[in-house]
């Protein structure tokens, strides 16, 4: 039986003394947001291709070159 907190294969006999890694609950958290994750990506790459996303990647370009 899965843990519902972080996934992993546990016997149901074993479930309540079963204790979740922080990395694998968190591994476990970002796999079920895996499709949201991908809409973010898709959406931001929109995002810059249109004339306000072209201007802040320009921007952002000239203060990165005026620190260096």
């Amino acid at each position: 039986m899965p843990c519902p907190v972080c996934g992993a294969s546990v016997d149901r006999t074993a479930l309540r003394e079963h204790e979740c890694s922080p990395e694998r609950r968190a591994d476990y958290e970002m796999f079920g947001l895996r499709g949201e994750t991908a809409q973010l990506e898709a959406g931001v790459l929109r995002y810059l291709m249109t004339a306000a996303g072209r201007f802040e990647t320009w921007l952002a370009a000239k203060h990165v070159r005026r620190r260096a």
